[in-house]
């Protein structure tokens, strides 16, 4: 699936400038359901494997486009809770898939049991194709369609209340105006233009940003949190339920985070998540190698060599339910919050596609990795991983400029100005404040058409 999903995310940007953002993920969509009654009506591996590619491809479109469209939609005070609802959306299904598939397998003992949890995957699928019929297209879409009556309708919709002539409705007009004539005057050379001498830095961060949510090693702790528990002396259904409450945990913190995600700064969310979540590693590390010992399996498990007991034991899986936690709060939305805010509007689509290719890319390599890791280094994995977590806090703190709070536009000029990064959370939008002096004046004479970003120093 991983394969697929890497696939489909480079396929992504280029379905999402030619026919919508809307458009493109009800095809994928329609290319879920299409997967799941391949997976569901599978007589052979070959079968299956076939069907987990098909749906491969629809999460590569979606987990890209998704982020686009939403970083398109939403306002910038609140776009972080909006984008990172996709991902608290994803807990959600994570967990109820979990909970089917484990409800499947203990009551039914035929091929019924896998046939029924794949066969539901089609019910999101459907609900998700048919509401978007219900919901509006990304007005900055429709701006490089040169659709502007459409744009200027769908942001008076989402920002005023079908207000056209609301000041910060027209403000947000004139800024989407002038990212859309840049656009259109830059050449259209695809997914190369991602690598010109203006644009290679905002491709670095942007795929950095999903890479480095892999090198973390959060996917690693949910997908394969039963094997740390088998190694911790959990065996049997003991280890599967005891993995419910890591999804909850999953669940609960981003949900959480997402009422305060556009007060933090996003630097800083991804900073201080780095170095917690590379203290757990280097601590659980540590306490395996000081007090587990090698075995040849456990419980029959060729791959796991490592095995830990009492107190210690305890003491890990505590550490990993706060891991998931700790990330649940910061990486796991934060990464594709980043990612879908650093693009401008001519690569945005074909730039969080390539981003989100390069998080499955890491994705797919982890899988081949990590089972063969806990085989042959065992608790050194962790100090891999844990120092993963130190460089990427080196790596956001001198290249990640701060995003929060800042139209998308704003953002434009962010990058082709030349505040360190490290400096640029005291670069304030002024969008707010030119706003508010248009309506003092009773019109736009006070807002420039381009966005303006100004530097206040701190004291």
């Amino acid at each position: 699936m991983s394969a697929g999903s890497l696939v489909g995310s480079l396929l992504a940007g280029w379905l999402a400038d030619r026919l919508g953002r809307r458009l493109a993920i009800q095809i994928a969509s329609v290319d879920w359901i299409v997967g799941a009654v391949l997976q569901c009506s599978s007589q052979n591996v070959a079968h299956l494997v076939v069907g987990r590619i098909v749906s491969g491809l629809a999460i590569g479109i979606t987990s890209s486009q998704c982020i686009v469209y939403l970083s398109e939609l939403a306002p910038s005070r609140i776009r972080g809770r909006v984008v990172g609802i996709q991902q608290w959306s994803i807990d959600w299904g994570i967990l109820i898939m979990y909970l089917i598939s484990y409800g499947c397998s203990v009551s039914i003992h035929r091929p019924a049991a896998f046939r029924i949890a794949w066969g539901l995957q089609a019910v999101p699928g459907a609900v998700l194709f048919f509401s978007l019929f219900f919901f509006p297209e990304s007005p900055r879409w429709l701006a490089t369609k040169d659709r502007w009556e459409e744009c200027h309708e769908v942001l008076a919709n989402l920002h005023a209340k079908g207000d056209r002539n609301n000041i910060e409705v027209l403000a947000e007009l004139e800024e989407v105006r002038e990212a859309a004539r840049i656009a259109a005057e830059s050449k259209e050379i695809g997914y190369l233009g991602l690598f010109a001498p203006k644009m290679w830095k905002r491709t670095l961060v942007g795929v950095s940003a999903q890479i480095w949510q892999q090198l973390l090693g959060g996917n690693v702790m949910l997908y394969y949190l039963v094997y740390i528990f088998n190694m911790a002396g959990m065996s049997g259904n003991t280890a599967l339920t005891s993995s419910i409450i890591q999804y909850v945990i999953f669940l609960v913190t981003t949900g959480g985070v997402l009422f305060v995600v556009d007060r933090i700064g996003r630097r800083w969310l991804l900073i201080v998540g780095a170095i917690i979540c590379g203290v757990i590693h280097f601590i659980v590390g540590a306490v395996m190698a000081v007090y587990g010992h090698h075995v040849d399996s456990v419980d029959g498990n060729d791959i796991l060599r490592w095995q830990i007991g009492g107190p210690p034991a305890k003491a890990i899986i505590a550490l990993c339910y706060i891991f998931v936690g700790v990330y649940g709060v910061t990486w796991a939305p934060g990464a594709w919050i980043y990612c879908g805010e650093v693009f401008p509007l001519k690569y945005r689509a074909k730039g969080v596609g390539l981003a989100a290719a390069g998080n499955w890319a890491f994705n797919l390599a982890l899988a081949f990795f990590v089972p063969p890791a806990f085989t042959n280094i065992q608790w050194k994995a962790y100090m891999i991983f844990g120092t993963f977590c130190i460089a990427m806090v080196f790596h956001i703190y001198f290249m990640y400029p701060e995003t929060v709070k800042k139209s998308l536009e704003e953002i434009d000029v962010l990058f082709e100005g030349d505040i360190p990064a490290w400096r640029s959370a005291s670069a304030v939008s002024t969008f707010d404040e030119k706003v508010a002096r248009a309506k003092e004046a009773g019109g736009l004479e006070e807002f420039s058409k381009q966005a303006d970003i100004k530097h206040e120093e701190k004291v």
